[in-house]
Parts: structure tokens; C-alpha cells; sequence
């Protein structure tokens, strides 16, 4: 799992240094193709909302207010 949230971070900050070496290091740690192109589908679907949400200026829920995530 470590290895997914590592490549979840590159992918989120600097999306045009991920390669091929990315992928096949998730495969050597068992993701096989479809689970990668899922977990791209979710990062990348993550990464779009939260842009969206920032640029229309969306207010965190006053619940999670100050809290760290």
C-alpha cells in the first residue's frame, strides 16, 4: 500500500515526472494493470475536485474546520 501512496503523492505534485518506472514499480509491489488505471481514475478524480473547489472558492464544512488531514 505504501508504494500506491508514494506514486498518489507524485502523481498529485509533480504529474509530468511520472513514467513507466512508476507503473512498474506498483506492479513489482502486485497492482496489476486495471488496479493501476483505477487508482490513476481516483488520484487524478481527487486531484480535479479539490482544484475545482479551490477555484470557486469552496469553504471547508464548518466540522472540519481547523482540523489537520
Amino acid at each position: 500500500m505504501r508504494a500506491l501512496c508514494d506514486y498518489a503523492v507524485k502523481l498529485t505534485k509533480a504529474p509530468s515526472s511520472v513514467g513507466l518506472a512508476d507503473a512498474d514499480e506498483l506492479r513489482n509491489h502486485g497492482w496489476d494493470d486495471t488496479a493501476i488505471h483505477d487508482a490513476i481514475q481516483v488520484i487524478s478524480y481527487f486531484n480535479y475536485i479539490n482544484r475545482v473547489a479551490e477555484g470557486v472558492g469552496v469553504e471547508d464544512e464548518p466540522d472540519w474546520a481547523g482540523r489537520i488531514t
